[in-house]
């Protein structure tokens, strides 16, 4: 059973919080990179296929260059084109993204569908950041690419935000972090209030895969549980990681 893809370079390949626009290797090198991560996971039954538009993942790449505000982000290029390219392939109707801080991460997967990297059409893709501020700028953000208004940013508690959705949730993309000390352990939680309503074939994608520490082993069990999803692959190609798991 295939469990993980990790790349010769996971642990050099390193990110600039502050710059993130950064270019950190030659283009093809990092589509050489999430190409091999894409295979495994098709190879592990995650995803149906392997395929996306390199053009317009890079206009989708160029219009966050130049209108998003990111004070900081430690999504990687490498991260970000796999992002992007798992929602391309699986075309959520419905996606969630728990703990999106500016709106980097969330419009690296609600790109797929909104805005100069549209591939498909989707139905509600909400980001939810509890910080009021963050939320505020992610949406500022958003707006910048998307006029459809079928991406949009809450201020919200995710674990309530999702646990009060009615649709079906096709992705789930989780990267908050818990208080009272659960950290990165809020991420099972979220993923149990969401499970009953993620149809077979669903997908959870878990940030800090790799440096979640201790809090996130509960959540990885779950996921690698095949009494609770059909196939979980810990993608490693840079120091945070991407945990995918089907249901």
């Amino acid at each position: 059973m295939i469990r993980e893809y990790r790349s010769d370079d996971w642990d050099r390949y390193v990110m600039d919080f502050r710059h993130p626009h950064r270019v950190l290797e030659p283009v093809e090198q990092e589509i050489a990179v999430v190409d091999a991560a894409l295979r495994t996971l098709h190879q592990a039954g995650v995803m149906p296929h392997v395929n996306y538009d390199h053009a317009k993942m890079l206009a989708h790449r160029e219009a966050v260059r130049d209108l998003f505000d990111i004070p900081w982000t430690a999504i990687t290029p490498r991260m970000q084109r796999l992002l992007y390219a798992i929602n391309v392939i699986k075309q959520p109707r419905n996606m969630i993204a728990a703990g999106v801080f500016c709106g980097n991460t969330f419009i690296s997967n609600a790109g797929a569908a909104v805005g100069p990297g549209a591939c498909y059409t989707a139905r509600k893709l909400i980001g939810v950041e509890i910080v009021a501020a963050e939320a505020e700028r992610a949406e500022r953000n958003v707006r910048k690419i998307d006029s459809t208004g079928t991406a949009y940013v809450l201020a919200a508690d995710a674990l309530d935000m999702v646990a009060q959705f009615k649709d079906p949730i096709d992705l789930l993309y989780l990267d908050a972090n818990g208080g009272r000390g659960r950290g990165k352990g809020i991420y099972l939680e979220i993923l149990e209030a969401a499970y009953d309503r993620m149809p077979a074939g669903s997908l959870t994608l878990a940030h800090n895969s790799v440096n979640g520490g201790e809090h996130i082993q509960q959540y990885l069990e779950f996921v690698r549980n095949p009494a609770k999803m059909s196939a979980s692959v810990n993608v490693v190609f840079d120091k945070e990681g991407l945990e995918v798991s089907a249901k």
